[in-house]
């Protein structure tokens, strides 16, 4: 598809500076105008540009996931205060994932729209602020409402990060700063469950929920400072027409529907397996605490390595190379979660939590590398399906989980993984990227 000097086209994309040459000095055309606004080199590795990305990334995405995913090994304690099933307290999760998925559909072309760094700072506040609210909620139905509230904020930090990434640092680095902002998701996951299961523990689930609400809120005031303003940034159009044809486009490439089912596989089965762990170790023959299981969320450490790594290996072996790889580890772990013995579950755990970040950091690396246009849009598509995934399927495996016990999570997540596995095979043998409008 060509595109004329009025149609809007691939944001990540720099003009040819030479082609400035072509019109009269004198006359600003469309093209002129755009190539002034991305003259500025991307950020390079070692800047101090990229270190103050690094940073503010990492806090969003660390109180991202910290609030996300905080309720997770507090969820025996919400069925019993609340006098509900498992499956019903999952929903503390799953409504915030759903309606973060709902949000993604909007957020991302928003910030197509208006800006990158002004939709994350606000969308974290907010959730920030919806935090603290829920910490004083005292009716079941009034917690859905706020974590509903929660997930939909963080919709804007999710679908516009990656964007941000893909279009302000240096391609060749792109793989890599995507695997220190996921380590960053790690870490805030881990944090999540570690602080909530730890402070509930000594203190109540209110004063874990609360603390973190306000971490939050000092973390989105640190990444508001700190983020360079985006430079390769160009506004699109908002026209219903516009983002049609966008869709449609994403839609019918080869890869990028592929990449999306693999969101929805890894994520659901990476929380459905946390959702339903801490059931099985708070229970015969363990007995654990609940300040052990938060603990156990250590695991979530894995990521900060595994991530990095797996953005560097991409250079070397190619995407669907180290994707493969890093499935048969998660299918590797989840296996060994199915033996009893406490140590060779914290074994498998490890493995299944490192095989996840390091997928995650490929496909989600991917999207942009694939993408034609819009690239906030497909980010948003992606992970769409990426937090529907764990909103279906984490609340599905309560089903399995109750009639079924832990053989039944192992076959719901057996399943899942070697559909991804398949998946993953599809797309090494496909191009990495195609061929965009110019």
């Amino acid at each position: 598809m060509a595109a004329s000097s009025h149609t809007v086209i691939d944001n990540s994309i720099p003009l040819d500076v030479e082609e400035q040459s072509v019109s009269p000095p004198l006359v600003k055309t469309t093209e002129t105008i755009r190539s002034s606004r991305v003259k500025s080199p991307f950020i390079e590795r070692g800047s101090s540009q990229f270190t103050n990305v690094t940073l503010a990334l990492f806090f969003a995405g660390l109180a991202t996931f910290a609030l996300l995913y905080c309720v997770q090994p507090i969820l025996p304690v919400l069925s019993s205060d609340f006098g509900i099933s498992p499956a019903s307290s999952s929903l503390s999760l799953s409504v915030s994932t759903a309606m973060l998925a709902f949000g993604l559909m909007f957020t991302g072309p928003l910030s197509d729209a208006i800006g990158r760094k002004a939709v994350m700072s606000v969308a974290l506040a907010l959730a920030a602020v919806c935090t603290i609210i829920c910490a004083f909620m005292s009716s079941w139905h009034g917690i859905l409402i706020m974590r509903a509230l929660i997930g939909l904020s963080l919709s804007g930090v999710a679908a516009v990060a990656m964007t941000y990434l893909s279009e302000e640092i240096s391609p060749q680095f792109v793989a890599f700063s995507m695997g220190l902002y996921i380590s960053g998701n790690s870490i805030g996951g881990m944090s999540g469950r570690l602080v909530t299961g730890v402070l509930t523990d000594f203190f109540s689930w209110r004063v874990a929920i609360g603390s973190l609400g306000l971490f939050a809120l000092i973390a989105a005031f640190t990444f508001w400072r700190i983020l360079p303003a985006s430079r390769h940034f160009r506004a699109t159009s908002l026209r219903p027409r516009t983002l049609l044809i966008n869709f449609r486009l994403h839609w019918h490439d080869r890869g990028l529907p592929l990449l999306f089912a693999e969101g929805f596989l890894l994520m659901g089965s990476f929380v459905t397996l946390f959702n339903y762990i801490g059931y099985r170790l708070l229970a015969e023959p363990y007995f654990l605490s609940q300040a052990m299981v938060g603990i156990l969320s250590v695991v979530y450490l894995t990521g900060t390595y595994s991530s990095p790594k797996a953005g560097s290996l991409i250079n070397r072996f190619g995407r669907g190379a180290v994707l493969i790889t890093a499935v048969t580890i998660m299918l590797s772990g989840l296996l060994i979660t199915g033996f009893s013995n406490i140590w060779v579950i914290l074994f498998g755990m490890t493995l299944f939590a490192g095989g996840f970040f390091a997928a995650h950091t490929v496909t989600s690396s991917w999207i942009g590398h694939r993408a034609r246009r819009a690239k906030g849009q497909a980010s948003s598509l992606y992970l769409l399906c990426y937090y529907g995934g764990s909103s279906i399927a984490g609340t599905l495996g309560g089903v399995f989980w109750k009639n079924f016990g832990w053989n039944g999570i192992l076959l719901f997540l057996g399943t899942m993984l070697v559909i991804a596995l398949f998946i993953g095979r599809y797309l090494h043998r496909l191009p990495e990227s195609v061929k965009r409008p110019i």
